[in-house]
């Protein structure tokens, strides 16, 4: 337990994405970081999901959610390329977003060079038809979130322990204190930063004013081993075979497929998700949604669809499930919940599906913020991730 005023020491709730993330970059400005997390391990809630996208939101007029993922994913990229291992534990593949219905559609004067429409090359390596409209999003990738989160972790500086069921926090003079369900104090400091995703409402929930609107958002990715996918997707071992080959980067645009990636057992596998449903608070594999994700891969990749529906049955598919946490407008909530009456309390939490392209950016923004130095956003974009927008009057 750390009493000791410095205000270089912060304590961080929740050992995930946003968490470790918080925690490397407070760490690499010299800071102090005691990380507390429920589990017993890395990847227990939704930073567990076997693999996912960074890749950036595109609209027509170049909004401010497609802003900030553009300069997300390139801060997520730039950290994966400083710790992690390329081609098991993440790639810049690039990602052709098959755009169904039209729903996305680039702006007519790009602000940068990163996402273009898809070239006839691409839409025909990823299986689909010459006239289906695709974007191509040269910087994405794919990233095996816990690997990236147990590298965060590892910076010096950063201290984690497990096992610590944070049941309330409250401010005692100048201190934030953490107990456990007994009232016990698991610690206590002048700067606590909770970013433990949906478990974030139950412990600040409480506090009088607390008014940020987080909701859980349950999904659930179906994944299986490319050595099941021989029999049956040969175009890759003969090029005479009439299959359709698998992509060879990750496709987007209706959930994602992925393939090649390593899976939590240890073999390659491919992977198909994720679904979305709200207001659910558990996150149970579930059958139905193995069958909602091979229609969904039908609907992405339509010949893949097909030529994979054996790789669905209960003796192949394997599944993943967890809960992310959503705000109303898409954008996460980041920084000092309320200044005036609880200072030093902040937070990080409400990246919803998009926290590999997220969760970094937030950790250097609260960790420039907390320092007192220039920020890494553009003050009006900053305005409208700060928790403070639903500070109660």
């Amino acid at each position: 337990m750390s009493r000791s005023a410095d205000p270089r020491q912060a304590l961080v709730i929740g050992a995930g994405l946003s968490g470790s993330a918080v925690a490397f970059s407070l760490a690499q400005r010299g800071w102090t970081v005691t990380v507390l997390d429920r589990a017993r391990g890395l990847g227990a809630g939704a930073s567990g999901l076997p693999v996912g996208l960074a890749a950036p939101h595109v609209s027509p007029d170049d909004n401010l959610l497609s802003r900030i993922t553009r300069a997300g994913v390139e801060a997520t990229l730039q950290r994966a390329q400083a710790l992690l291992k390329t081609g098991t534990d993440w790639a810049l593949t690039g990602v052709l977003e098959h755009n169904l219905a039209g729903k996305r559609r680039l702006p007519s004067d790009p602000a940068d060079h990163h996402s273009s429409p898809a070239s006839a090359a691409q839409i025909a390596a990823a299986g689909l038809p010459p006239v289906t409209p695709a974007i191509w999003h040269a910087q994405a990738g794919w990233i095996r979130p816990r690997q990236l989160v147990a590298a965060q972790l590892q910076t010096p500086g950063v201290r984690v322990r497990w096992g610590q069921d944070v049941h309330a926090i409250e401010r005692q003079g100048d201190l934030w204190t953490v107990t456990d369900a007994q009232g016990q104090t698991l610690s206590q400091s002048r700067f606590l930063v909770v970013a433990s995703a949906f478990d974030s409402l139950a412990l600040l929930r409480p506090l009088p004013g607390f008014a940020v609107p987080l909701n859980p958002l349950r999904g659930q990715v179906s994944y299986g081993l490319m050595s099941d996918l021989e029999g049956d997707l040969g175009a890759q071992h003969n090029p005479f075979h009439a299959s359709p080959a698998l992509p060879p980067f990750p496709v987007n645009g209706h959930g994602s497929f992925i393939s090649g990636v390593p899976t939590p057992e240890g073999p390659l596998g491919w992977y198909i998700g994720s679904t979305f449903e709200r207001n659910c608070e558990q996150a149970p594999v579930r059958t139905e949604d193995h069958a909602a994700n091979q229609v969904r891969l039908a609907t992405l990749l339509p010949d893949l669809g097909q030529a994979m529906a054996g790789q669905f049955g209960p003796d192949r598919v394997r599944g993943w499930a967890g809960l992310r946490c959503t705000l109303p407008n898409r954008l996460p909530a980041v920084g000092p919940i309320d200044s005036l009456r609880m200072p030093g309390l902040w937070i990080s939490a409400g990246m919803g599906a998009r926290g590999i392209s997220l969760a970094v950016l937030c950790g250097e923004l609260t960790a420039a913020w907390m320092s007192h130095e220039p920020l890494p956003l553009p003050p009006a974009w900053v305005k409208h991730l700060a928790a403070q927008r639903y500070a109660m009057a």
